[in-house]
């Protein structure tokens, strides 16, 4: 080793304390959701429940009515389900369906990193609700909290015949990475405690990761999973059709913190290729550094991104060799080109028919004239495949048989669905986080917000000329990064009510991170900069030049390097 290294000394944060004291998960769960006065649960329990798939929230529309009523707030938990690869059944996707409309709030969210989430779900229905799941095979256990959360694989039909392979080592890293602590199934499904039998955590020990951690396979030439952003980003390498290993990269992250500018997104850096027979083995390998090596007094530099940039990556290419037993091997070519979903029907090499819904930010539900929620549920009364999530909160309807293709074909056009081909290309590379009413973090809009902004972008597109031009956009209502903004061409993190960060400069294919832009401004100072800029980009371009390549070749904002640059150089604005 070229030197030592140990993980930060100091007080144990709040966190690490309730991991402690939490018997393996279990804290006093089970008790506070029977507790019949409140809707809500202990400062403990709203930590430890994360580990469970769930957090608690309120409806912050309600806030001020409820106060002034002298009522408590409209406390309600969202559950998120793990689905490894953003793959569900027809059954499954029925299962989700009904409990939205019966105990949820009437929606589904399809999330950033291919998971089901359901919003709404009042104290006393969560366990009817994890029951629900479970007789379906599904479960929300490591969804959330300081753990591997569901594993990202990339969807890509045209190469199905590696598809089937590349999403089994998902599920099987997946697996392999979930906690062994029978707290979920006593608490949950009524599991029962075998006398003498102690909890063993022989990936995580007692306590766990210091924050949480996430993996993603992309598929070249598709980065539709921004692997990039991982804490371990897995790049399938694939050779005369076959499946041989992966890329890896360590310690991408997005999120940070206003005003602490040691907080910052970073990229996972890539530090060699290993065969696929291994990448289980090596997945763990790495998440134990994090485990041994994490920050645990100080939360906000906890991610695995701190820890990598802390001890340097050539520090922990020797330690992960010395875990493997073996180096790892030089990395491979691999070429993405972009991080889009491919919109409509698509045939895959196996004959089989793929079809990708435009979801905007995620959101199913019915409204006037589009009955999305009803169209996709009688779609899984038919369909004999799967359903895919995808990492862009869009939604395949996959695997579709010949025979089945010209009766799902009729009811996407009975209810009206769309591909969204007739939209703006920038509206269909667009991402926004749920934010308000229900996520605490927020402050400003996201998903209810970026339509109706991108509606008033687009005429400025069409008036420069750039409808079919793709351009990455996303919003997020906090800086912790759950819309992955920092890596689009045009991105916004919510700092007050109605008011917004503007940054520019990301890459078109996830390997650049971007750089702040403006900050703090409204809605009139985003139009008139985009009316600037996107007409100039409309006639000063170069040849297949993209806008963030554009934004930083002529000087408007400089080009972030690494993460760790992210706060620097600025360029200064009136």
């Amino acid at each position: 080793m070229t030197k030592k290294v140990e993980a930060p000394q100091g007080k144990p944060s709040a966190n690490e304390i309730f991991k402690d004291e939490s018997n393996f998960l279990r804290g006093t769960i089970e008790q506070s959701f029977k507790e019949p006065l409140s809707g809500k649960i202990p400062e403990m329990d709203t930590q430890l429940i994360k580990f469970h798939g769930s957090y608690m929230q309120d409806n912050r529309d309600e806030r001020l009515t409820r106060q002034k009523k002298k009522l408590e707030p409209s406390y309600q938990f969202m559950v998120r389900v793990r689905t490894p690869g953003g793959t569900a059944t027809p059954e499954q996707w029925l299962m989700m369906d009904e409990a939205a409309n019966t105990i949820g709030n009437g929606t589904l969210k399809v999330t950033t990193r291919q998971a089901f989430q359901i919003h709404g779900i009042v104290k006393w229905n969560v366990k009817t609700f994890m029951q629900k799941m479970d007789s379906v095979l599904l479960d929300s256990l490591a969804a959330c909290g300081d753990v591997n959360r569901n594993v990202m694989n990339g969807v890509n039909p045209h190469q199905s015949a590696t598809h089937a392979e590349i999403y089994d080592y998902a599920a099987q890293i997946s697996e392999h990475l979930l906690p062994r602590t029978q707290a979920y199934h006593e608490i949950w499904l009524d599991g029962e405690k075998v006398a003498g039998t102690p909890d063993i955590e022989p990936i995580y020990g007692e306590h766990y990761l210091p924050r949480k951690f996430k993996i993603g396979l992309a598929v070249p030439p598709s980065n539709d999973v921004d692997v990039y952003s991982q804490d371990i980003g897995l790049i399938a390498i694939v050779e005369d059709g076959e499946l041989q290993g992966f890329n890896i990269a360590v310690g991408g992250g997005m999120g940070m913190t206003h005003g602490e500018q040691e907080t910052y997104p970073q990229l996972a850096r890539t530090i060699g290729y290993v065969a696929k027979e291994k990448i289980v083995d090596t997945c763990e390998k790495i998440l134990t550094i994090q485990r041994d090596y994490g920050n645990r007094t100080n939360r906000k530099n906890a991610r695995f991104k701190y820890t990598i940039d802390r001890v340097g990556i050539e520090w922990f290419k020797e330690e992960l060799n010395r875990r493997l037993g073996y180096d790892v091997e030089p990395t491979r070519e691999a070429v993405f080109e972009s991080r889009g979903d491919d919109y409509g029907w698509t045939k895959g090499t196996d004959g089989k028919w793929h079809f990708t819904l435009f979801i905007e930010n995620g959101r199913i539900k019915d409204v006037d004239g589009y009955p999305l929620m009803t169209g996709i549920r009688e779609i899984a009364k038919v369909h004999t495949g799967e359903f895919r999530m995808t990492a862009n909160q869009n939604l395949m309807i996959a695997n579709v048989t010949p025979q089945k293709k010209r009766v799902i074909q009729k009811l996407i056009e009975d209810y009206n669905l769309t591909d969204g081909k007739h939209y703006s290309a920038i509206r269909r590379n667009s991402i926004a986080c749920v934010s308000l009413p229900t996520c605490g973090l927020a402050m400003a809009e996201a998903e209810r917000y970026l339509p109706g902004l991108i509606t008033k972008i687009d005429a400025i597109i069409d008036e420069a000329g750039l409808h079919e031009e793709e351009i990455v956009i996303r919003m997020s209502g906090c800086p912790n990064g759950c819309s992955r903004a920092a890596m689009a061409e045009i991105g916004f993190i919510g700092k007050g009510p109605g008011r917004y960060n503007m940054y520019l400069g990301a890459s078109f294919i996830g390997d650049r991170l971007s750089k702040m832009y403006l900050e703090n401004i409204d809605e009139e100072r985003i139009l008139a900069e985009l009316t600037t800029l996107l007409n100039r980009y409309a006639t000063e371009r170069e040849e297949g030049e993209h806008f963030g390549d554009f934004v930083v070749r002529i000087g408007v904002v400089t080009a972030t390097t690494d993460g760790t640059n992210f706060h620097a150089n600025a360029p200064a604005h009136a």
